[in-house]
């Protein structure tokens, strides 16, 4: 193993922020020794490095582990996050046991002596895993009851399933025949039974399949049913919807499920359905790889996100698919880059675990049915070492794809995904990537309080700006907040798509809390940000905030500079790595820079530009509100034309706004 740990990582990757660097951070953080730059000239990255980072987060796990009777369960992450009694210890086991093993199985593959703190790790699996079944065990899981519900165990059983199915020699066929069948019984029971209409189909798909692999008799009719009923989620251009939401898990989840599913059982067993399988994967290739920054950096965005790397298990995957028409230099780029995005920031690791958060901690992005072995959920983006060493995912050299080949300066690129109603937005000019999609879920109805919320309620999101969450002072970053009637500061989330056309992105969206405040929003991204035209389709008078992107404080005080530009105001904060510039054109009353503590993922401080309008105080109501939303990196001017790109901006009575952009382009708003 090259892998070395050490205190200060002494050559930064330019891909997380300067804010990381001046904290006094004394956890071991992953370095890349000897690097080969000629293979991979952007990452230095081989596949011997993700064999690297994959032993750098398994022997953090086993530094839990002294004996073969210690389990894996690590520290609890104050906040939200189980167990909160002990009756969830048992699963809290279970998910490091069976998430961990999904960084294990393709080392073990390759390397079934492997040894890890003086444990022989495939004795400590298939010891633990012996363990699940033993009655007078801590670690012993019930089997589901004649009626019981799809619960947590079923995740981590598919997970299990899956482990096994692609590494049968090593975890499962050393195991006592005992120990086999009562494992069968007791996986099965959840397997065979019911489960949840979004991608957790595949946990009991996985189950039913390995099993049957092995000899048993299974529901075959039930492994059919949800076969037939995954693929009825696809929507086309590698988009699997989640029921109801779109983000990672259609990748990570519906898209490595089919490809692994189709690679070690369907193309033996159900040919026909891994084909249809495989043919929704191979759809991902032209769109999926936008999603991310030309550093290879993916955005945070949807639930779970403590899962980082998990995004990246499509692209070695289509290491599987014989097209010569991928550009798998670019495919391995983006997934090398992501790594190194979380793998070399100071913040990820705290007792040799990951966080729960997006870099370090954050509570705001965790969700309730996470404990801290959750994270290693990551370790799906190691299946990809299940690729052979000869591939071209891991010969090609190392390039920018798009970035180099396909986008120009000073232009804006948008990729809108049809059926799904994504629009995946790129950025040149500071190599960032953009995504709008669904959000329509109410606060009173979302029970497990993730989907109503910032990890899917953001106007937009974007690579380079991880999300800020929403302050109880109106503290907002890209979104709207309104007054309600409870006089408290309400978010946006009730979204219905309309259409996008002509570079336009257009959607409605009515307050949850009174559906008599209502707007249609018009997003058009440009070279260097957003033009937002918002209609105002109610005459009730509201008080309401817009807020830009949010600015993290790195390691100076955040800079605010006032201009003017033919009559508008402008406002630019500077953090040293960005700047954010915001010109209201109609109706808002003013911008003020609103700081913010305890809000942002990458810093402790942070501050947002807000603009406001209070038509229940000044009388002035309004019917239209336009703004510009811009950025540029530290250090470079900013000239007036990019300000100002707007020549003219007109509202007519119906509600139709005419925009003249400078270089003769001319757009109707028409709502």
């Amino acid at each position: 193993m090259k892998c070395l740990k050490i205190f200060i990582l002494l050559s930064i990757s330019c891909s997380f922020s300067v804010f990381s660097q001046q904290k006094q951070n004394t956890e071991d953080i992953f370095q890349i020794v000897n690097p080969d730059y000629k293979l991979s000239p952007h990452t230095g990255m081989t596949k011997q490095h993700w064999k690297d980072a994959a032993m750098y987060l398994l022997e953090g796990a086993f530094g839990y582990v002294n004996s073969l009777d210690d389990p894996m369960k690590f520290p609890k992450q104050p906040g939200k996050s189980y167990p909160h009694d002990e009756s969830r210890v048992p699963t809290e086991k279970l998910e490091g046991l069976c998430r961990t093993l999904f960084v294990a199985a393709p080392l073990l593959k390759e390397n079934p002596e492997l040894v890890i703190n003086n444990i022989k790790v495939a004795d400590y699996y298939r010891y633990q895993i012996g363990k699940l079944i033993d009655l007078i065990s801590e670690s012993y899981i019930v089997p589901r009851a004649k009626n019981g519900g799809a619960n947590q165990n079923l995740v981590e059983f598919g997970a299990l399933a899956l482990s096994m199915l692609i590494n049968p020699e090593v975890i499962w066929e050393p195991l006592p025949q005992y120990q086999k069948d009562a494992l069968a019984k007791t996986m099965l029971s959840y397997g065979d039974g019911p489960t949840v209409d979004s991608n957790w189909k595949f946990f009991n798909i996985f189950v039913l399949s390995f099993f049957k692999d092995q000899g048993y008799t299974v529901n075959e009719n039930l492994l059919v049913e949800y076969l037939e009923k995954s693929l009825k989620h696809y929507r086309g251009n590698g988009w699997y919807n989640d029921s109801p939401a779109y983000d990672y898990y259609s990748m990570w989840a519906f898209q490595m499920y089919g490809m692994i599913w189709s690679e070690y059982f369907g193309n033996k067993y159900y040919p026909e359905i891994a084909s249809k399988f495989k043919e929704n994967f191979s759809g991902l290739k032209d769109n999926y790889p936008y999603m991310f920054s030309k550093n290879g950096e993916m955005i945070m965005y949807g639930r779970s996100i403590s899962y980082r790397i998990g995004s990246i298990i499509p692209f070695p995957l289509m290491g599987f698919e014989n097209n010569s028409n991928i550009n798998f230099g670019w495919m391995r780029r983006i997934a090398s880059g992501v790594i190194k995005q979380f793998f070399t920031h100071p913040d990820f690791i705290k007792d040799n675990v990951p966080t729960l958060g997006f870099y370090g901690v954050f509570e705001p992005a965790v969700q309730n049915y996470s404990c801290r072995g959750s994270v290693y959920w990551m370790g799906k983006a190691f299946l990809g070492l299940l690729v052979p060493d000869n591939n071209p995912f891991w010969t090609a050299k190392e390039n920018n794809g798009a970035w180099e080949s396909e986008f120009q300066k000073d232009t804006v690129y948008n990729k809108y995904q049809g059926d799904s109603e994504i629009l995946i937005t790129d950025y040149p000019n500071i190599g960032a990537s953009e995504i709008r999609a669904w959000c329509h879920e109410k606060v009173k109805d979302d029970w497990q309080k993730f989907r109503s919320t910032e990890n899917y309620n953001r106007l937009s999101y974007n690579s380079a700006f991880p999300w800020q969450a929403d302050g109880e002072n109106g503290e907002v970053a890209m979104n709207y907040v309104v007054e309600n009637k409870n006089n408290k500061w309400e978010a946006f989330r009730l979204y219905t798509f309309k259409k996008f056309e002509n570079g336009i992105y257009y959607r409605d969206v009515v307050l949850e809390t009174d559906e008599n405040i209502k707007f249609s929003l018009a997003d058009m991204p440009l070279s260097n940000g957003i033009l937002r035209i918002d209609k105002k389709n109610s005459t009730k008078p509201v008080s309401l905030r817009l807020g830009h992107y949010a600015l993290p404080k790195l390691d100076k005080e955040i800079v605010t500079i006032k201009r003017k530009v033919k009559g508008y105001d402008v406002t630019i904060i500077d953090n040293g790595k960005y700047q954010l510039a915001m010109v209201p054109l109609l109706g808002w009353d003013k911008a003020e820079i609103v700081k913010a503590k305890g809000l942002h993922p990458e810093s402790e401080e942070s501050s947002v530009i807000n603009v406001s309008s209070n038509e229940i105080s000044n009388g002035k109501e309004a019917s239209v509100y336009a703004i510009l939303m811009l950025w540029k990196r530290s250090g470079e001017t900013w000239k007036k034309n990019e300000l100002l790109p707007i020549k003219k901006i007109t509202s007519s009575g119906n509600g139709t706004v005419t925009i003249k952009i400078k270089g003769g382009i001319e757009n109707n708003i028409q709502f």
